[in-house]
């Protein structure tokens, strides 16, 4: 079994879901030593989240941002944890409802997704800064 791990600093984005498959794809070439597989990425933050969905139209990921917002929304005056800001603790339950990670099969020296999935980096604060993920890669 060979497993190879690598850090990966993602650029500052704004609040939001992106697409950051090609990154992940760039920061760990040795996959394509895999033939059979298994790729974990990790977000290393408490106040943004990983998911997989819809990679070709991006109103989906507009739709999520909407939804989110809608369904745990900023300035509720229940929150007691608001240190950063009125974003702060939306933002934590936001990521605990998307997950810190997500865990794809790699098959051939590839990414086994689906033709219409890509990994989203979900930002869930307005200024949250770079993020750090760790991508972990292992198989046969």
């Amino acid at each position: 079994m060979k497993i190879f791990q690598q850090p990966l600093q993602l650029k500052e984005r704004r609040r939001g879901f992106h697409l950051i498959t090609s990154e992940i794809m760039q920061a760990i070439p040795q996959i394509s030593e895999i033939k059979t597989g298994m790729c974990q990425v990790f977000i290393q933050h408490t106040s943004a989240s990983l998911t997989i969905n819809e990679n070709a139209d991006p109103t989906v990921r507009k739709d999520f941002e909407m939804y989110f917002s809608k369904a745990v929304p900023e300035n509720d005056p229940d929150y007691r944890h608001d240190d950063e800001g009125p974003d702060d603790m939306p933002a934590h339950l936001k990521a605990s409802l998307m997950g810190s990670s997500v865990q794809i099969p790699v098959r051939n020296g590839k990414l086994a997704l689906g033709i219409w999935q890509g990994i989203y980096l979900c930002e869930h604060r307005n200024y949250g800064g770079a993020r750090n993920l760790l991508i972990t890669v292992f198989g046969e």
